[in-house]
């Protein structure tokens, strides 16, 4: 696995490949279905509100859920990870009934592995916590469309990358991917497209975040996750993750 680290991505290949991030999605098994969300008594959102809809920003991602949850999952990502997009589908509305009970939180933190990732992360991030997860659930979904537009770029160009600045990379792939025209249709500006994607600062601290991830947390590759401070080891699937949670509920 490649990871960006300091102002450089590695790995240009890795707009060619569909498996480069991690994960063997291959898992199908399912868990003790007596333990699901349904089971477990449910802890009151405040306000007789629903928990999925608590959405925060932290130091290092947007955090869904009771903060005072007994389980508190972090999920490092890629955004152009197509075992991210499967974690997405396949357990992205199960999650949110784990949420929905107020024993679990969900923090989604960026971890970019991808050339793509940190034009797409800083939109993302620009927009809110409010939007995160819906609009994060949205490009998922539409993954294959928007990577296959850089797919399609001539390889004399992809290769060309490779000598743009960091910043001026993101913005010609998010351009070239079509994605900012995702989050145009979406309700952001074009000047605030702009603003977002020209934030030094915050290409800065995501650089930050993938590089903790990966020295301190010892992400070894995406979707990866921490439960309660400890990571998941050999968990990168839905039906792996959510034994994960049962073993802690």
């Amino acid at each position: 696995m490649k990871i960006m680290t300091g102002a450089r991505l590695a790995g240009f290949a890795l707009l060619l490949s569909a498996a480069a991030c991690g994960g063997d999605g291959g898992n199908t098994g399912q868990p003790d279905a007596a333990k699901g969300p349904q089971s477990v008594q449910r802890i009151a959102a405040p306000n007789n509100g629903d928990w999925t809809e608590t959405v925060s920003q932290t130091a290092e991602g947007f955090v869904m859920g009771n903060p005072n949850a007994p389980v508190k999952l972090v999920e490092y990502a890629s955004i152009t990870c197509p075992h991210c997009k499967e974690f997405s589908e396949q357990g992205g509305a199960r999650l949110r009934e784990y949420v929905r009970t107020g024993h679990v939180s969900w923090e989604y933190r960026p971890f970019m592995i991808f050339p793509t990732d940190p034009g797409i992360f800083m939109l993302l991030r620009c927009q809110g916590p409010q939007t995160f997860f819906t609009l994060a659930d949205q490009l998922y979904a539409s993954q294959d469309e928007w990577m296959g537009r850089v797919r399609a770029l001539p390889e004399q160009q992809i290769a060309g990358l490779d000598q743009m600045p960091v910043q001026q990379r993101a913005q010609f792939l998010t351009q070239a991917s079509g994605v900012d025209q995702f989050f145009r249709q979406r309700g952001m500006p074009s000047a605030q497209v702009n603003q977002c994607l020209g934030n030094a600062a915050e290409l800065q601290r995501l650089q930050a975040i993938t590089t903790r991830g990966a020295n301190e947390e010892h992400v070894p590759g995406t979707p990866a996750f921490i439960i309660n401070g400890e990571l998941a080891t050999g968990a990168d699937t839905w039906p792996e993750v959510e034994a994960a949670i049962q073993q802690r509920l």
